[in-house]
C-alpha cells in the first residue's frame, strides 16, 4: 500500500507539472496548476462517489474498476469481500450443524440475553418447557416458566448446581435445569428429563426400606428368643423346642428372601443365554402339580393339569421352572381350602400359553398394575403369614422378559384370578425336537 501512495504522489506531481508547462506556454502557469489540481480532485471525487454507491448496494460484482491508488483500494475491498463471504459460509455451516445437533438432542436448550429474554430455543424446549422459537423470541423466560424455585435460581445467579422442577407441559415429568453463562452476558439454559432417574431413585429408597423391614421381623424374633434362652437358668425341653422351631422358621424365611433377591438380581443383570435348549414343558408341569399338592397339605385343593404333550418351548429350563413354580405357589397360598386350581399349557395362534387359574378372593383392579413390583402386596399381613417374600411376580416378569414373553393378569373380586404367561410363536417347538446347543 505504501508503494501505491508513492506512485499516486508521483502521478499528482506529474499532472501538476504537465499543467504548469501548459500554463507557461499559455502565459498563465498558476491558473494551469490550479486547473490540473481541480481535474485531479474531480477524478478523486468520482472514485469516492463510486465507492459510496457501492457501499450502499454491497454487491461484490458492483465493485468499481480503477487504476492507481483507487484500484488498489477496490482490489483490497474485493479480497475483504471474499474473506467475509468465506467466513460467513463457515459460520452458516457451523450454525447449521449446531441447529441440527440441538434439534436432534432430547434435551431442551435456550439462549438467553443479559436480561433473561429468549434469543433462541431448540424444538425440545417446546416439548419439555413449552417455549417455542421464534414465537417466543424476546420474551422473558420467567414469564413462561413460572416456577418460584426457577425464578429464585435465576435471580441468585449461582449456577454451579442444577435445579429440579416439574415440566410446565407435562407435570408428571421432572426436569433438571442448569444455566451456563457464556460470552459477555449471555446464558445457555439446558433442561433434561430426569423422570426415569427420579423413579429409579425412589425405587432404590423403597427397596432399601422394604428389605430392611422384611429382615427386621425375623431378626427381632431370633434375637428375642436367644436373649430369653440366655436368661433361662434351666430351660425346659418343650419350651426350648418351641423356641428353636420358631427361630428355624424365621431363619428359613430370611433364607428364602435372600435366595429370591439373588435370583432377581441375576435375572436383571445377566444377559439372556444365546444358546438355549428345547424345554419339555409337558414333562416339567406334573412335577410342579405334585409340588403344589404337597404345599396344599391339609387344605386339600383340587389341582387340575391340562397340558399339550407335544408343545415345547425354546428357552432356559431353570428360569422357566422358577417362573411357573412361583405362579403355582401363589395360587396355592391364596386359594381357600378345598377350592380348585387349574394349570393349563396350550398352543395359541400367537404361540404358547401357560395359565394358572385359582378360585380365590380375587384382586381389586387398582392393584393389578403394581403386582409385579418388588415387595408389592395386596394384603401385607396375609402375605407374610403365608411366608411370601413379595418378589415372586417380579421374578416371573423378568424371566418372561428374557424369553420375549409377557405376563397377563385377569382378576375379579370374589371370583378368582388367572395369571397367563404368553410366549411368542418363535419360542415354540412341537413334537420331539433335539436340544439346541
Amino acid at each position: 500500500m505504501r508503494e501505491s501512495w508513492v506512485r499516486e504522489l508521483w502521478v499528482l506531481i506529474g499532472v501538476l507539472a504537465a499543467f504548469f508547462a501548459l500554463g507557461l506556454v499559455l502565459g498563465h502557469p498558476l491558473t494551469a496548476v490550479l486547473l490540473g489540481l481541480g481535474v485531479y480532485l474531480v477524478l478523486t471525487l468520482r472514485h469516492l462517489f463510486l465507492l459510496h454507491r457501492w457501499l450502499q448496494r454491497r454487491r461484490r460484482e458492483d465493485i468499481p474498476e480503477a487504476s492507481g491508488l483507487w484500484g488498489d483500494v477496490f482490489d483490497s475491498i474485493r479480497v475483504l469481500m471474499k474473506e467475509t463471504e468465506r467466513r460467513e459460509d463457515q459460520l452458516t455451516q457451523t450454525l447449521s450443524r449446531f441447529q441440527s445437533t440441538s434439534a436432534a438432542t432430547p434435551d431442551a436448550m435456550m439462549v438467553l440475553t443479559h436480561n433473561d429474554a429468549i434469543e433462541w430455543a431448540n424444538p425440545a424446549a417446546e416439548r419439555l418447557l413449552g417455549v417455542a422459537f421464534p414465537r417466543d423470541h424476546g420474551l422473558r423466560v420467567t414469564n413462561l416458566l413460572r416456577d418460584p424455585d426457577f425464578a429464585n435460581y435465576l435471580k441468585k445467579g449461582d449456577f454451579t448446581d442444577t435445579i429440579a422442577i416439574p415440566s410446565p407441559e407435562r407435570p408428571e415429568k421432572t426436569l433438571s435445569l442448569q444455566v451456563i453463562p457464556f460470552g459477555s452476558s449471555q446464558k445457555l439454559l439446558m433442561g433434561r428429563d430426569i423422570t426415569r432417574l427420579e423413579r429409579l431413585e425412589a425405587m432404590r429408597r423403597d427397596f432399601v426400606a422394604n428389605i430392611s423391614h422384611e429382615l427386621r421381623t425375623p431378626l427381632t424374633v431370633i434375637s428375642g428368643f436367644l436373649e430369653t434362652l440366655q436368661d433361662m437358668d434351666t430351660p425346659r425341653i418343650e419350651e426350648l423346642r418351641r423356641h428353636l422351631a420358631t427361630m428355624h422358621e424365621q431363619a428359613v424365611r430370611m433364607q428364602r428372601l435372600v435366595n429370591d433377591l439373588l435370583t432377581l438380581s441375576r435375572l436383571e443383570t445377566e444377559p439372556p443365554l444365546v444358546h438355549q435348549s428345547v424345554v419339555d414343558v409337558p414333562v416339567m408341569l406334573p412335577g410342579l402339580k405334585e409340588m403344589a399338592e404337597i404345599l396344599s397339605g391339609q387344605r386339600r385343593h383340587r389341582i387340575t393339569l391340562d397340558a399339550d404333550p407335544e408343545l415345547k418351548l425354546l428357552g432356559n429350563e431353570e428360569e422357566l421352572r422358577s417362573a411357573f413354580s412361583n405362579l403355582v405357589n401363589n395360587a396355592v397360598q391364596y386359594t381357600p381350602a378345598g377350592q380348585s386350581i387349574f394349570l393349563r399349557w396350550t398352543a395359541t395362534p400367537e404361540g404358547a400359553r401357560f395359565a394358572v387359574t385359582d378360585t380365590g378372593e380375587g384382586i381389586a383392579p387398582q392393584h393389578l398394575q403394581h403386582l409385579t413390583e418388588r415387595f408389592y402386596r395386596v394384603d401385607s399381613a396375609r402375605s407374610r403369614a403365608t411366608g411370601g417374600t413379595g418378589l415372586g411376580l417380579s421374578i416371573v416378569k423378568h424371566v418372561l422378559l428374557r424369553h420375549d414373553a409377557k405376563l397377563l393378569i385377569e382378576s375379579e373380586l370374589r371370583h378368582g384370578s388367572t395369571f397367563t404367561c404368553q410366549f411368542p410363536q418363535s419360542r415354540t417347538q412341537h413334537g420331539k425336537a433335539p436340544d439346541i446347543t
